[in-house]
């Protein structure tokens, strides 16, 4: 039975401009379902959109997946007034190909996590739901506007732990079979099953108040699955890292950047140690490959814009845990990794939101020992478990 995704993006927002592509906790915010979404268990994904910017961004940072696909909507999809009905049905008469369910994802939900969808499919597949929605338990009192109780009586105020609460629609995921969509045009019909999420994916990202509270929740969730094991890879941004953070350039483009020796010496230590190196860079630099070669460094990835997604790549593909990982970074395009990561270093002049983040702030600057710092810590660290 096949499953597609499908995740409805518009160029242009009103509360936060920019918002799909705007950066929460390092990485483009329709990322973080999108990752997850290739993750789970669905066939495949659709961004659907009128910004053709994104649609750069995923043929070039999801290239290394044949499960991805950005395809063009109308304008009058994308209009204020448009429906996300109106968007699957344009969407629907597009997309051919035979399907058994379809799962509707919203990039403004970026607590979504694969299981969550996994859930909802295998709650519609079963044969026993036509479709599926994630909610959240609430137990908070409502009320009417005349003054009086929606759900609990006044004169006997319920315990949290012995009320029922509400359940709410968070709006992160949708599944339908294609029967019961195309039949109700609506993106959930019939017999529904609801599948629970943490109450804090009840977040709504409407201003930048939100976004905040949003970035903080998602750092203290990739933060909380840190556990205590043995460093056995170590993962390296370059500029503001191995860099000063500086680049020189003339008249045919950058003409070198400053490494520092010490650092080069630190990595050949650590690999000995049976540590292995890994770089990865948004910047496609000759230079940076150069020097990585000469470190011989195997492992270089550049030109990266999601760092986050990468590294959970690599995770995946080597069968390798987080905690297992050390991650040096500088900047807000790091801050995922700094979150995830089981150690988390960054340089003593590394930028205020990173510093908030890092397990360890550095004594040394970038291009100026830092890096020989870190492997000089993770090797001690590593002394415990021999």
């Amino acid at each position: 039975m096949k499953s597609i995704g499908f995740i409805p993006l518009r160029k242009n927002s009103k509360g936060i401009p920019g918002k799909n592509k705007k950066k929460l906790l390092g990485r483009p915010l329709f990322c973080w379902v999108l990752g997850e979404a290739i993750a789970s268990q669905l066939d495949h994904m659709y961004v659907f959109t009128d910004d053709h910017d994104i649609i750069r961004f995923i043929e070039k940072e999801y290239h290394w997946t044949d499960r991805v696909s950005a395809i063009e909507r109308s304008a009058a999809s994308a209009s204020d007034t448009a429906s996300t009905e109106s968007a699957i049905l344009e969407f629907m008469d597009i997309h051919k190909e035979p399907i058994d369910f379809f799962c509707l994802l919203q990039a403004t939900s970026p607590f979504t996590t694969a299981a969550d969808i996994n859930k909802c499919l295998q709650m519609v597949s079963s044969g026993d739901y036509d479709s599926a929605l994630t909610v959240v338990n609430s137990h908070r009192f409502t009320w009417n506007k005349n003054g009086t109780p929606k759900n609990y009586d006044v004169f006997n105020r319920p315990r949290r732990q012995d009320f029922e609460g509400l359940l709410i629609e968070n709006g992160a995921c949708y599944v339908s079979s294609e029967t019961a969509l195309r039949e109700s045009g609506n993106r959930i019909s019939g017999n529904i099953a609801t599948i629970h999420m943490p109450e804090d994916s009840l977040t709504e990202i409407d201003s930048l108040t939100d976004w905040k509270i949003v970035e903080e929740l998602l750092a203290a969730r990739l933060k909380k699955e840190k556990k205590a094991s043995k460093i056995t890879h170590l993962i390296l941004d370059v500029d503001g890292v191995f860099t000063d953070g500086c680049v020189y350039y003339g008249s045919d483009g950058e003409l070198m950047k400053k490494f520092d020796m010490r650092d080069g010496m630190g990595l050949e230590i650590l690999r000995q140690y049976n540590i292995n190196v890994m770089v990865m860079t948004s910047e496609d630099s000759a230079i940076v490959a150069s020097r990585m070669r000469k470190l011989n460094i195997v492992d270089v990835f550049l030109g990266v814009k999601d760092k986050y997604s990468l590294l959970s790549r690599i995770a995946h593909e080597r069968n390798l845990s987080f905690s297992n990982m050390a991650y040096v970074g500088d900047d807000v395009n790091d801050l995922a990794n700094i979150c995830a990561a089981g150690w988390s270093f960054t340089p003593a002049n590394a930028t205020t939101t990173i510093k908030n983040h890092a397990d360890v702030i550095l004594n040394n600057d970038s291009a100026n020992g830092a890096i020989r710092e870190a492997c000089e810590f993770i090797i001690k660290y590593n002394n415990r478990y021999e």
